[in-house]
């Protein structure tokens, strides 16, 4: 998965400002910082991504950068600096601070890992366009990277219906088409589990993905017996290839917390392995799901894992590092985590 600093965007801002922009924005991300501060660098990256070479320093030497829209004291300070040839001071401070590995243990397993399969982009609940998050996966060292928006039920992170969906499957393919084939942008989507254990998508689009997670997302105190019902259910689905972040839990983070949810944990994980659905590694900080007695009685019934960032920004894609460590410390095996093993046979699994 690339070194420590994140792959080889480390010294990405060497390419001129608007890699240094992205890079500070990316750094920020990781760091779990303030979205205001991120949206403004990335906001001026986008603003003087399309100039002129020329024209970009024809406003550094005139002292007019800051007149462009979306370009303000802070990012113009870092502009300057990129034109000049010179590392941005910003971008320096923050290569120090949280550049390198995120956790102290689990480096062998995330270097094993090969990709990431449960990401989001603006077109649902995620704050940056797929582009940009297929590019920074790339820059990571990513093989693969599975774009999986919500499914149309969850409307309030802009759910994905099947017209909605079709349509970013053509975007997907030209991401690709552009790219050349070193990466790929893996078709997928996150659906809802519906109260009955249905899948919350049409028959039809579901055949058309490579990967789909399936997640429950209202209900979460459903009464135990109809929640295992409900996610057993689930996990018998031909088209379900991994059960994302399984007990809904939030344990800490803007959004406050929130208990798991109560299941049959055994029953649910049995059925997992009998139908070879992967228990997802939920890496968000805010969920550490399924809980580690969870993790290690999933890991005890036999099932495979996949080690999921859940990101919804660029630089989350890097929280895969949480994942690994968690997986490291329950002493889950690398061949039994699906985002090791190569496009091939992630899809090859992933087809029932």
């Amino acid at each position: 998965m690339g070194d420590g600093a994140g792959g080889g965007i480390g010294s990405a801002y060497a390419a001129g400002p608007v890699a240094a922009l992205r890079r500070i924005a990316f750094l920020l991300e990781r760091a779990r910082e303030d979205t205001y501060k991120v949206k403004a660098y990335r906001g001026a990256a986008a603003a003087i991504l399309p100039l002129p070479d020329a024209e970009v320093a024809r406003m550094v030497e005139d002292g007019t950068l800051t007149d462009v829209p979306g370009v303000g004291k802070s990012s113009g300070r870092v502009i300057a600096e990129a034109v000049a040839g010179t590392t941005p001071r910003r971008l320096a401070e923050l290569e120090a601070e949280h550049a390198g590995p995120l956790t102290d243990e689990g480096h062998d397993l995330h270097a094993a890992l090969r990709g990431d399969c449960h990401s989001h982009s603006d077109w649902s609940d995620g704050g940056s366009p797929i582009e940009e998050m297929a590019v920074t996966a790339m820059e990571l060292g990513h093989e693969y990277l599975v774009l999986t928006d919500h499914s149309p039920r969850l409307k309030v992170a802009r759910g994905l219906s099947a017209e909605r969906l079709t349509r970013q499957l053509g975007v997907v393919e030209a991401v690709n088409e552009h790219l050349g084939g070193s990466f790929t942008l893996l078709k997928g989507i996150e659906v809802d589990i519906l109260d009955d254990g249905g899948l919350d998508q049409t028959e039809e689009m579901l055949d058309r993905l490579d990967v789909r997670v399936a997640s429950v997302h209202s209900k979460l105190r459903m009464d135990r017996d109809a929640m295992t019902r409900r996610m057993v259910a689930a996990t018998r689905n031909r088209h379900v290839n991994v059960l994302g972040h399984c007990t809904g839990r939030l344990v800490t983070g803007g959004r406050g917390t929130r208990p798991p949810s109560e299941f049959d944990a055994r029953a649910v994980f049995e059925s997992c392995a009998e139908h070879d659905v992967a228990v997802e590694i939920n890496s968000r900080p805010e969920r550490r799901d399924p809980p580690t007695e969870l993790l290690e009685l999933a890991r005890d019934v036999g099932c495979v894992f996949s080690i999921d960032s859940d990101a919804h920004a660029p630089g989350q894609l890097d929280f895969l590092w949480y994942g690994a460590e968690r997986a490291a410390a329950a002493g889950i095996e690398p061949e039994r985590i699906v985002n090791t093993w190569p496009k091939e046979r992630l899809l090859g699994w992933a087809t029932k």
